[in-house]
């Protein structure tokens, strides 16, 4: 799933950092030494957050429009795109045995041909999920 949110940055109070958090995420915070970092942190954070979300079956907010957000005056935003298909197949690499069902002309043309039925199946789903 594509999900978009604002993200809010707001620079630490020694300046070094900046606090990067999506309001609508609870709990969704974390920091960067700079902007594209800060987003870099913040995208990671929520991707994780939204994964968890739907692995749990836990209500995924709406996003709140940017001038319903409440911030602090020297915050800036960002619209922050998390792809959760995209991230789970960064991140969770584990190979997992499938047993499928084949005819039997099927998967002995296969064998004959030395075609990988698993890495078939395998880039069959990526196109189906459009995670290239």
């Amino acid at each position: 799933m594509k999900y978009f949110y604002s993200a809010v940055f707001t620079p630490t109070e020694d300046g070094a950092e900046l606090y990067a958090q999506i309001p609508d995420l609870p709990g969704c915070i974390t920091t960067g030494d700079d902007l594209n970092d800060a987003i870099e942190q913040i995208t990671d954070a929520a991707a994780s957050w939204l994964v968890f979300a739907e692995d749990e079956g836990l209500e995924i907010p709406a996003a709140t429009a940017q001038n319903e957000l409440a911030h602090d005056p020297h915050s800036v935003f960002s619209i922050i795109q998390v792809d959760t298909i995209a991230y789970r197949a960064m991140t969770d690499t584990r190979a997992v045995r499938k047993n499928v069902s084949l005819p039997a002309w099927m998967a002995d043309l296969a064998d004959k041909r030395g075609v990988n039925c698993s890495q078939v199946l395998q880039d069959g789903l990526r196109a189906q999920f459009n995670a290239g």
